[in-house]
């Protein structure tokens, strides 16, 4: 895994919710994970969950920048990737927020284990 590879899991995320498919997200999230999301106060901690929100969310249509990243490659099997990034929606509407992934090798590739998303707090 390298810097460009982690960069690269998050174009596929946003790749993903382009699609406006929840289970394509989804997919791109360990069993186990755990999903802090920025616009919902409920903590999402395995796929069903965290497909719920992927619903909801869906529907806005968003597409997300990164802003700011700051990447750390932990092991040959955990990385992580925080910073800032911001979201256009379908109806124009934006929102910048912080964000930290912990990614985790699997049998079937890197998946998302931990996910927290939270709007900056100063406007």
């Amino acid at each position: 895994m390298t810097h460009d590879d982690v960069l690269g899991l998050f174009d596929a995320w946003n790749a993903a919710l382009a699609t406006l498919d929840p289970d394509q997200v989804t997919a791109l999230y360990a069993d186990n994970a755990v999903l802090l999301p920025t616009v919902s106060n409920q903590v999402r901690h395995n796929s069903a969950e965290i497909r719920d929100y992927f619903v909801g969310f869906l529907q806005k249509a968003p597409q997300g920048v990164i802003d700011e990243s700051n990447v750390n490659i932990l092991s040959e099997t955990h990385a992580t990737n925080s910073g800032v990034y911001t979201f256009t929606f379908g109806d124009g509407s934006t929102v910048t927020a912080r964000f930290s992934y912990l990614y985790v090798a699997s049998d079937t590739g890197w998946k998302i284990l931990q996910h927290h998303s939270s709007a900056m707090p100063e406007g």
